[in-house]
């Protein structure tokens, strides 16, 4: 990395920085051709207290799946892989054949029994929990294609009667609540209430969500105001049992989530930590990247959102350490990496938002909503994204007293429109929706390909922006216009190429982004520029209503330089904002 960080040199090419797997990190030494100038001190004193500790639980920080905690149980795989074929939704999931199911309920009944082999992790409360619920709903609610299959129905036939035997009396309800599934074999499902307050309401509203029903605003954020947040030290203490918890949190995905049930979701914990924050800045985007990461292709909201700071757009950024199910490259690892304070509570953001020469900030769902960062180890149990995964786009951890906007990633056809129902409802001025590569928010140069798959292309972009007039006012008092679009990028004088490769790395994902703001020409910088620019004019940002402006100040903004040196201003003033 030697002159990776060097401000003063911003067009010379960068070595690769190798990181040797297998051993801590140590603190970043690093060594500049020239004299030092005051910024390359700073910025190399900022990297250098980047300390060994910030480390200690990480085995090779330069790699995505490292920074997982290892603290966290690790679900049994060959229940896992089933999961991700049954836990889905009324189309999509893919019946097990005979010798899967076979062999899905003999894993469960041997670690039920305490009898698999020494190199198997047995299998969870919370994988039995989603594997049964996602069994009863496929019964009950599933259309013919997607209900059980000649295989599963002969395999539970010989299973359930030895399963019944050991499985705890929550598990035994989740696969049979109304008795109406495996026979007369127990009447434990219809008699089940579970154990204290918390737990019986869960149990009322599983009925519901088992027979593929949906529920209130208010039952929905009862419930998980009841059971959150987990208590990750003393499970035997937690409000409820971690199998009825995730049959609920797969249930409703499942049974496809209304929009009550997605705006209790999305508000559940908005004062957990009592009122949000007010920045005193003139423009506000939040930005909800996909929290579980990317693990093919280049990441650039990082390096976007010290861009769009440059030009007055502030930027909020969000996200977690490490998320289930992709475990893939996320801001924060990022930010960890280079020696950033990722610990910042909305405060701390919303000073660094109204710093002039920064104007950009992340925050940690660990500091922001920790009783739904309770849930990480949980949800990598269920494998199959929850409604969480949505609605956690869609969070405003510091208000403005500006205009604001959202902007999320999406994937699956359908939630593009759930998204923005979210955003209208959080009352900002402007939101949009992207589907960019991994299903994150990363539009593309590349040419779409003509075999691509089905249903919305990458660069699909649709949402909604303040207007300067005001025909009919909504509720809110906001006028809005809608819009969709396919961006390409080939319209905007980009030449084609592919999206660089970083496959899991972090070190690749911070060269590719720092080469691109210290002024080298590519794949990445043309990333940035376009995301930035075209964020801009969707928005309805000041100055971006003509598209070849708002790509010349991000151009402007990345040649001059001002956008690396605000986020190595960043780094340096995350650690002393605290």
């Amino acid at each position: 990395m030697k002159a990776l960080f060097n401000s003063e040199q911003f067009l010379s090419p960068i070595p690769p920085l190798k990181v040797k797997p297998g051993i801590p990190h140590p603190k970043m030494s690093l060594q500049f051709r020239r004299p030092l100038t005051k910024r390359s001190r700073l910025v190399k004193s900022v990297l250098d207290s980047a300390a060994v500790d910030e480390f200690s639980g990480i085995r090779n920080p330069s790699v995505s799946t490292s920074y997982r905690n290892p603290r966290l149980s690790k679900p049994n795989q060959t229940v896992l892989d089933a999961q991700t074929k049954v836990c889905t939704g009324p189309t999509q999931t893919k019946p097990l054949n005979a010798e899967q199911a076979f062999k899905v309920l003999d894993t469960i009944l041997k670690s039920v029994k305490g009898e698999l082999k020494d190199d198997e992790e047995e299998v969870s409360n919370a994988q039995l929990g989603a594997f049964f619920a996602a069994m009863t709903i496929r019964a009950n609610a599933f259309p013919e294609p997607t209900q059980w299959s000649e295989g599963e129905r002969k395999a539970m036939n010989y299973y359930w009667p030895h399963l019944v035997r050991f499985l705890p009396p929550d598990i035994i309800f989740l696969a049979d609540p109304e008795q109406s599934i495996m026979g007369m074999s127990s009447s434990i499902g219809p008699r089940f209430i579970g154990n204290g307050t918390s737990e019986m309401r869960l149990v009322g509203a599983l009925r519901e969500v088992l027979a593929g029903g949906h529920l209130g605003y208010e039952e929905v954020q009862g419930v998980l105001r009841d059971v959150l947040p987990l208590n990750l030290e003393d499970k035997k203490s937690a409000a409820v049992s971690e199998s009825l918890l995730s049959a609920f949190l797969i249930g409703q995905r499942m049974n496809r989530e209304t929009d009550r049930e997605l705006k209790a979701y999305c508000l559940a914990f908005d004062d957990e930590h009592g009122p949000v924050p007010v920045a005193d800045v003139r423009s506000l985007t939040h930005y909800g990247e996909p929290y579980d990461g990317n693990t093919r292709y280049f990441r650039s909201t990082l390096f976007v959102a010290a861009v769009r700071s440059c030009y007055g757009e502030s930027c909020l950024l969000h996200g977690v350490n490490w998320m289930s199910p992709k475990g893939g490259i996320t801001e924060e690892q990022m930010l960890k990496y280079m020696g950033a304070n990722t610990h910042l509570t909305s405060m701390h953001a919303k000073k660094l938002l109204e710093d002039e020469d920064v104007g950009f900030a992340y925050i940690s769902q660990r500091e922001a909503q920790p009783s739904l960062y309770s849930l990480i180890g949980l949800r990598e149990h269920i494998k199959k994204r929850p409604p969480l995964a949505t609605t956690e786009k869609v969070q405003q951890f510091v208000r403005a007293k500006g205009k604001e906007a959202i902007v999320a990633g999406f994937y699956h056809e359908g939630y593009e429109e759930s998204l923005l129902m979210l955003m209208r409802r959080r009352g900002v001025h402007s939101g949009l929706v992207v589907k960019g590569e991994e299903g994150a928010l990363s539009m593309t140069t590349r040419l779409r390909s003509p075999i691509a798959s089905k249903g919305l292309p990458v660069n699909y972009c649709s949402g909604f922006r303040s207007l300067n007039t005001t025909p009919t006012p909504t509720l809110d008092g906001v006028s809005r216009e809608s819009f969709n679009t396919v961006v390409n990028a080939k319209d905007h004088g980009f030449e084609p190429s592919d999206t660089p490769r970083t496959d899991r790395s972090v070190t690749k994902n911070i060269e590719l982004g720092l080469s691109a703001l210290r002024g080298e020409k590519g794949p990445a910088y043309d990333r940035i520029v376009l995301n930035a620019a075209m964020v801009d004019h969707l928005l309805g940002c000041d100055g971006a209503q003509d598209i070849s402006s708002a790509l010349d100040r991000a151009k402007e903004a990345i040649d001059s330089g001002k956008a690396l040196n605000r986020l190595l201003g960043y780094i340096n003033k995350s650690n002393r904002v605290a």
